[in-house]
């Protein structure tokens, strides 16, 4: 089959901050990207090294307070990139830590001062409590289901788009009703699981935004079968409404 234009998929720090599953949203949009008819590069970027010259769609991951330190001082050299790609459309999932690095701050529980980047209007604060459990959210593409295991509480700005509103779960501090942020095709969330696998539609509409940059045209879908996550998300989402 000939291929309908090439996707350049980076990875953000899949050493540090790539816990509770989160690969598997690097893994889900790779396989879909191929089942759809376009070719997809897997970059892996790891501190220190030079970023990918071309990059349309990138994703990362959640990591303790230590694998944020770990890569804080690559962020800010990568920094400049990341708010230049966002802000001409590329899209991006950033969950958890990397959600939280996004944003303006990220005050740990110590009360140290973690730098972001500015690319969400949210900061977050370290708390004792932890907020851990299945999450339901009603969102641009329908409910969304996952589980959530942070102690940050963000709070979002004043005209800060969230990506959800939660029926079953925390969210983004407990009390809000809002979950994670979005901003054009940036979207950041507290969900794991990982995320994308249950929730197809939300995987397509990163990958419908990486087609239109990459290759000029709009995205033209495979009509690939999502029963089983279909079914996997109505089970796991009618389990946590019966709670």
């Amino acid at each position: 089959m000939t291929s309908q234009g090439e996707i350049h998929l980076v990875h953000l720090y899949p050493r540090e901050m790539s816990i509770y599953g989160d690969l598997g949203n690097t893994r889900c949009l790779a396989s879909r990207i191929r089942r759809h008819g376009y070719d997809c590069v897997v970059h892996d970027h790891h501190p220190g090294m030079p970023f990918p010259e071309t990059a349309h769609l990138l994703v990362g991951g959640g990591g303790q307070d230590s694998g944020q330190t770990r890569v804080e001082e690559d962020l800010r050299v990568i920094g400049p990139r990341l708010r230049s790609l966002a802000a001409e459309g590329a899209a991006m999932l950033m969950i958890c830590g990397m959600y939280q690095m996004f944003g303006h701050t990220f005050i740990t529980h110590d009360g140290v001062e973690v730098e972001g980047l500015g690319i969400l209007d949210v900061t977050t604060r370290g708390q004792s409590r932890r907020m851990i459990g299945g999450v339901v959210l009603e969102t641009a593409w329908g409910q969304v289901v996952g589980f959530e295991n942070h102690s940050g509480a963000t709070v979002l700005g004043s005209g800060q788009e969230a990506f959800g509103t939660v029926t079953v779960g925390h969210g983004n501090d407990g009390s809000s009703g809002t979950e994670g942020a979005r901003a054009a095709n940036v979207i950041g969330s507290y969900l794991h699981g990982p995320l994308l696998p249950a929730n197809p539609a939300v995987a397509d509409a990163l990958i419908a935004a990486a087609v239109e940059r990459a290759t000029g045209r709009a995205f033209e879908p495979g009509g690939l079968d999502d029963s089983l996550a279909t079914e996997a998300r109505t089970r796991q989402i009618a389990r946590l409404l019966r709670r």
